[in-house]
């Protein structure tokens, strides 16, 4: 899954595979492949002929392509390992990477022209060549580190309308962003929610050995062409959901509202997946309605009280650099706001802004950033160049300064992150129609890559303006193990415990039903995982041992029938596992006026 670090990540592809190291194949996120590149020839070589971006299956994100078109089966259909006849996941060693068996590239038709022979020792994987090329680039020092010179403002939070010039935050204006105590959350579990008096009671006729339906809620009205309903927070004491224009808080326990809902006078438009360590987000919503609206307007949120504090304009940078859409990410007490070539950081407590990251060397400009443990930033470089590549850097949250950066070869792009902290990378090659995974140590350097051929299906989301690198849904990892769901097209599908150290399988164990099975977190020494579904059984949450020589699934919560047709109606959603409870959201309403959207189900015992 992953690449080699041999050789410096190439573009937009986390770890893209050395030359000998198994590419775009095998977990990549299952998404709709791009139009047709040519036909197929060979066996798991050039991507298929329907399109040149990586297919479902095969650890791609599942989910409509951007050319909404269904998943697909896997960019390569299955096929004899392209290097199974080799004696390693990596083939006879060529440069600092030295190339790989192929393990781990995706099964799919093959195509003329793909590169390399199945079996054939040094011959490069079938779906294009390692992205690294030689080792990682360290910034050591300032000579290096000037290099990498974070630019000038791209930013500003302001107290208030001076367009943006000054970066600092004000107090929340409450004509803009409000918190109404009149405007209760929709279904509030009172009967007075917008979707009138719901008397039927879930947990009436539950089964000895069922779990508890703690509460479900419905979505607010949201417009015919539907509306993002990003981020679920959960904390000690309320679950937190962003929906339309509302931010709602429910009771963990009973679902009653926790506090008032936050209303704003526009669509959401982004928010911080994560939380502080004091339970604070961002929230960002348009600035109006017109077609010239930009995503620029922050507000900052305690999510124990529903309190506002500050909030700021995010400004305008230069040309092409547009805030029609943004992203937001939190790592530590550093928000950063990233923009489609560039990014700015504010301390999240005050608003105060911290630096910014912008272009730097020739032409390389930041497109994504992903928080968390750590703060990753990704840049495109040399765009329409015949050098044009990715690349990706570790930034201290604190200053902004470079901690080390991995250059991807020419036709790689990093899509995902698969995890931060160990930083496990999905990248892809939309001319050769591959994927590929690569691990990285904390130094920047090349750990390992996946080194077995599977069709890997995590689900992930999938943006024509932005990256989302944290944007997947059914991964989890440890310190040395990646635990990716595999794809099946009927039946029960697997989950493959890969070593981070080694690229290779550790152990795998399959759905106890013969629905799909995807991973949540790991939870003391546990893998704690939930089954999807079918349409006449509701769904489970098991957990499974991370060490020893026994994998079994345990039932850890037996969902109800009771709800297993609103359980099995979340087609794009979000789920989490905190304090013996498990929660499903929507992440985007349809608008459809027919039928009641869901927002929020959680069970508990």
């Amino acid at each position: 899954m992953a690449t080699p670090p041999n050789q410096p990540p190439q573009q937009g592809g986390f770890g893209p595979a050395p030359q000998d190291q198994p590419q775009g194949g095998f977990g990549a996120p299952q998404m709709p492949p791009p139009p047709p590149q040519g036909p197929p020839a060979q066996p798991p070589q050039g991507p298929p002929a329907q399109a040149p971006q990586p297919q479902p299956g095969y650890g791609y994100p599942q989910q409509p392509g951007p050319y909404g078109q269904p998943p697909q089966q896997g960019p390569y259909a299955p096929q004899p390992g392209p290097y199974g006849s080799q004696p390693g996941p990596y083939g006879a060693p060529a440069g600092p990477y030295g190339q790989q068996s192929g393990y781990g590239y995706p099964q799919q038709p093959q195509f003329p022209g793909a590169p390399g022979a199945p079996g054939v020792p040094g011959a490069t994987p079938p779906g294009g060549r390692n992205p690294f090329k030689g080792r990682p680039a360290l910034v050591v020092g300032a000579a290096a580190a000037a290099l990498l010179v974070i630019g000038g403002l791209v930013f500003a939070v302001t107290s208030g309308d001076d367009g943006g010039k000054q970066p600092v935050a004000g107090p929340s204006d409450d004509d803009k962003a409000t918190a109404t105590s009149s405007g209760a959350p929709v279904n509030p579990g009172d009967g007075s929610g917008d979707g009138g008096e719901d008397t039927e009671d879930f947990n009436a006729n539950r089964q000895a050995g069922e779990a508890k339906v703690l509460w479900y809620k419905e979505a607010p009205d949201a417009p015919a062409s539907g509306a993002d309903a990003p981020g679920m927070w959960i904390t000690s004491k309320a679950a937190v959901k962003a929906a339309y224009k509302d931010v709602v808080a429910y009771n963990v326990g009973d679902g009653r509202p926790t506090w008032d809902t936050v209303s704003f006078p526009q669509e959401i438009c982004a928010v911080t997946p994560q939380k502080t360590a004091d339970d604070k987000v961002v929230v960002a919503y348009m600035s109006g309605t017109s077609d010239r609206a930009k995503c620029n307007q922050l507000q900052q949120i305690d999510l124990k009280t529903g309190a506002k504090g500050w909030k700021g304009v995010v400004a305008d940078g230069a040309l092409f650099d547009s805030a029609i859409t943004i992203e937001l990410s939190l790592t530590g007490n550093t928000l950063m706001v990233g923009r489609s070539q560039s990014g700015t950081a504010y301390d999240v407590r005050t608003g105060k802004k911290l630096y910014d990251k912008q272009k730097y060397g020739d032409a390389c400009f930041p497109t994504a950033f992903a928080g968390g443990a750590r703060l990753i930033a990704v840049a495109s470089c040399d765009a329409t160049e015949a050098t044009e590549h990715d690349e990706i850097q570790e930034l201290d949250p604190a200053t902004g300064k470079v901690k080390w950066t991995q250059k991807f070869d020419t036709g790689w792009t990093v899509a995902k992150t698969y995890s931060v902290d160990p930083l496990v990378v999905y990248s892809t090659n939309e001319d050769k129609n591959t994927w590929n995974i690569s691990t990285f140590k904390p130094d920047g350097s090349y750990r390992s890559q996946v080194g077995f051929d599977e069709d890997f299906a995590p689900d992930c989301d999938s943006s024509f303006l932005q990256r989302d690198l944290t944007g997947c849904v059914g991964t989890a990892s440890d310190a040395n193990t990646l635990y990716l769901p595999t794809e099946a097209s009927s039946g029960p599908n697997e989950i493959v415990a890969i070593d981070l150290s080694t690229g290779k399988e550790k152990w795998r164990v399959k759905s106890p039903t013969d629905e799909a099975m995807l991973p949540v977190k790991v939870e003391g020494g546990n893998l704690v995982a939930y089954v999807e579904p079918s349409y006449d059984a509701a769904g489970q949450v098991v957990s499974i041992p991370t060490a020893g020589s026994a994998h079994k699934t345990t039932k850890l919560l037996q969902l109800p029938e009771s709800t297993a047709d609103i359980e099995d109606g979340f087609y794009s959603r979000d789920l989490d596992w905190v304090d013996g409870r498990f929660y499903l959201s929507s992440t985007r309403l349809t608008g459809n006026d027919d039928t009641k959207e869901k927002l929020m189900l959680a069970f508990g015992k």
